[in-house]
């Protein structure tokens, strides 16, 4: 069964999704498309006027792709990335390990049916699902981190840098403890090796995170692309050396945040040079000091000669940061759709002009899907405590008290003796002002401290009679903490392995059936 919520009524999405989705007037000038009716042809059409360096890129992924096992879908929409007539709609994620959290799993799905839809809308063109690999991050808690059935598991790596270059060191005992949790789910063997395969057998953690992807989503001719890659940095030297030597996106991001920030708290702030230099275990800002470019915590530096002759000769060491990130993805894949979550979507809508500078057309910006899937047992407590799916949207405190009220014999709500109340002091107040004009501010008082009495006793009420109540109330709490686990929306904690061990691949096959890829509405999936 599905249902559906607007993302504004589940109090888990900040005002600038909100009114993204709603197309708000102050926050329409940000962004071209329409994020809930976009218009996919002129999409195609602006992307069709940029020069795409289509043989470059598939030159890469053929590179890229050489040691894994051959996916025919895969493969043919490697080489359709040639045609002219072919596009992509991508998202992007960090390499996580083990895929991180669940949305990880949603973004690609959803990407993989917007793909399928646009085949159909479009037959005259091709589009190519595309997963980009933010494998240059060095956010190291984060991605080092899963949780599982409850429990948090973390990979002490030891090790700095951009994490896709990491080692995959010390996994093998993660993947001892994810077996242990898991264990004889249906396809938990299945997967314990998947994981084995990946990131035992492989060098680094962008290798590692191919694999597994490649795995898991290559028979929907899923495209990973590691931007990681001295040809396709290439691809990207002019806005590097501008970046370099004129430090324009500083300017043109603090213009649009300047009319972005009256409304929404920033995202992103541009630094003067949006690059890093990147080495293994390195990954540090560059900063200009007079007629020298430093490399902060390190003794590197660099004059104007040097530091082209390095960007020419090792353009894998620059890296773009979260400014210069989203342009460079626009610029070496033929791409109209890019699908994020709200943070992304935040600082993507600082960009648009810096887009116009470089003449790289900007995209289709999409929320990516958000979904609850609900459990039979979960359903079942639900359906016995009549409970509404929606309801379960609220803080457990307000799911509990307005069960005990609907529920109650006993009147909980005090709402006539606040009302006698204030028809007292109504008439307390003409008397004194009657008397005395200085003892109504008096009678006021009175009236606020019989106020706050009454309140006092109504909670008192209620929390009497909730301990009637005790059962439901820790049968409510089990579900909330089921569903909704550490207080969070299930997606942002929760990892995708203790569904694929119950279901196996169909699990996929049951989300993306599920999936609407353009949407302004919250999913929620019941067994």
């Amino acid at each position: 069964m599905q249902e559906y919520i607007p993302y504004g009524k589940t109090g888990y999405f900040n005002p600038l999704v909100t009114d993204f989705l709603a197309e708000e007037a102050q926050i329409r000038p940000f962004y071209t498309y329409s994020p809930v009716h976009p218009d996919f042809a002129a999409a195609i059409q602006a992307r069709q006027q940029f020069n795409t360096p289509r043989a470059a890129l598939v030159a890469a992924l053929e590179q890229q792709y050489k040691n894994l096992e051959p996916v025919t879908a895969v493969q043919e929409n490697i080489q359709s990335l040639l045609q002219p007539q072919t596009f992509t709609v991508t998202t992007a994620h960090q390499p996580n390990i083990f895929t991180g959290y669940l949305y990880f799993v949603y973004k690609i799905l959803q990407t993989v049916k917007l793909a399928e839809n646009l085949r159909q809308q479009y037959p005259q063109h091709n589009f190519v699902p595309v997963y980009y690999m933010g494998s240059e991050d060095n956010d190291l808690e984060e991605l080092g981190s899963i949780y599982l059935e409850g429990k948090s598991l973390s990979w002490a790596a030891g090790q700095e840098g951009p994490v896709g270059r990491m080692r995959p060191d010390g996994l093998e005992q993660l993947i001892d403890e994810v077996k242990n949790i898991l264990g004889y789910a249906p396809h938990a063997a299945e997967l314990i090796t998947l994981l084995r395969n990946a990131y035992l057998e492989h060098n680094n953690i962008q290798d590692a995170t191919l694999y597994l992807v490649h795995a898991l989503f290559g028979r929907f001719g899923l495209v990973v692309l590691v931007p990681d890659n001295p040809d396709l940095k290439r691809l990207y030297l002019p806005v590097m050396k501008d970046e370099l030597f004129q430090q324009a996106s500083h300017n043109i991001v603090n213009a649009t945040l300047e009319k972005l920030g009256e409304h929404y708290k920033v995202q992103a702030n541009p630094r003067e040079i949006n690059l890093f230099y990147l080495q293994d275990g390195l990954r540090e800002r560059i900063v200009q000091e007079g007629d020298q470019w430093k490399v902060l915590h390190t003794p590197l530096k660099f004059d104007a000669a040097a530091l082209e002759a390095e960007l020419e000769a090792h353009p894998e060491r620059f890296s773009p940061n979260v400014i210069l990130r989203g342009m460079f993805q626009e610029t070496v894949l033929p791409n109209i759709a890019f699908i994020g979550g709200g943070g992304e979507i935040a600082y993507w809508l600082e960009l648009k002009q810096l887009f116009a500078r470089y003449g790289v057309p900007y995209p289709v910006l999409l929320l990516r899907n958000s979904l609850l899937l609900v459990d039979e047992v979960s359903a079942q407590r639900m359906n016995k405590l009549e409970l509404s799916i929606t309801e379960l949207f609220k803080s457990t405190d307000d799911i509990v008290n307005d069960f005990v009220k609907k529920y109650t014999n006993a009147s909980l709500v005090l709402k006539d003796e606040y009302a006698a109340i204030e028809k007292l002091y109504d008439a307390l107040e003409e008397k004194a002002r009657s008397i005395d004009i200085t003892l109504v501010a008096s009678a006021g008082a009175e009236r606020t401290r019989a106020l706050k009495s009454i309140g006092k006793m109504e909670h008192k009420f209620l929390r009497a009679e909730k301990k009637k109540f005790a059962w439901q109330t820790d049968q409510i709490k089990q579900i909330k903490s089921r569903l909704f686990p550490g207080g969070s929306l299930q997606e942002r904690k929760e990892n995708f392995m203790p569904w694929y061990a119950a279901e196996g691949a169909g699990f996929f096959d049951r989300i993306i059936a599920a999936l609407e890829p353009v949407t302004d509405k919250f999913l929620i999936i019941t067994n």
